[in-house]
């Protein structure tokens, strides 16, 4: 029997889970219905530990940050009814072993249990597209042309000190045709269409270079 610690503000929901995982080999053990009264309750008995990722005090994030802190190496999952950007990317920052959604945890936290138990990661995999996908996005918001290979980042340097093509060719040794080409693939990678918009772009990024 593998032995679990539920916290969740919600009486309902505990009721629920506890109705769901009859006779499937996992047991609700000890609840709680903060995070702090999660960590107070914990012991050596529990084996995963189910967190509601919203409750007063303490958010599940809060939690999971406090167990790696302490080095606990039970898994950890999470169920939430809703998951910003910012709580998904902290989660698997902190190496969530499960998500389960709530409007979906009656059919897939068994399947979720069994894998975590099974020492798998158990996320779907949508949400983990979205993290790459948000990842990526900051990414290039802190960065512009994060998405620009050396020579294409060197060729924007030029564009933004205001150089023509044919002094940047002269520059770098290499053609004009070849600076156009190189050109056209930063257009695209940055979504621009004219040297003014990618000056505007750069502007302040080579200053100090």
């Amino acid at each position: 029997m593998t032995r679990l610690l539920i916290a969740d503000d919600h009486p309902i929901m505990i009721s629920g889970l506890q109705a769901a995982l009859r006779d499937t080999g996992f047991d609700i053990v000890t609840t709680a219905s903060t995070g702090e009264e999660a960590l107070a309750r914990l012991d050596a008995r529990i084996d995963i530990i189910i967190l509601d990722l919203r409750m007063p005090g303490m958010n599940g994030i809060e939690v999971l940050r406090t167990l790696r802190d302490r080095a606990d190496p039970r898994p950890v999952v999470l169920l939430t009814a809703e998951l910003s950007d910012s709580l998904l990317l902290d989660a698997l920052a902190l190496r969530v072993n499960g998500i389960v959604l709530k409007d979906r945890a009656q059919e897939s936290l068994i399947t979720c249990l069994e894998r975590v138990r099974g020492g798998e990661q158990s996320i779907d995999p949508d949400l983990l597209r979205h993290a790459r996908e948000v990842t990526e996005r900051l990414e290039r918001e802190a960065d512009p042309l994060a998405a620009l290979s050396r020579r294409e980042r060197e060729i924007a340097g030029h564009i933004a000190k205001g150089q023509r093509n044919r002094e940047i060719a002269e520059h770098l040794g290499i053609t004009e045709g070849t600076v156009k080409l190189y050109l056209h693939r930063i257009y695209g990678k940055l979504n621009v269409t004219s040297r003014i918009e990618l000056a505007l772009i750069t502007r302040g990024i080579f200053e100090d270079e």
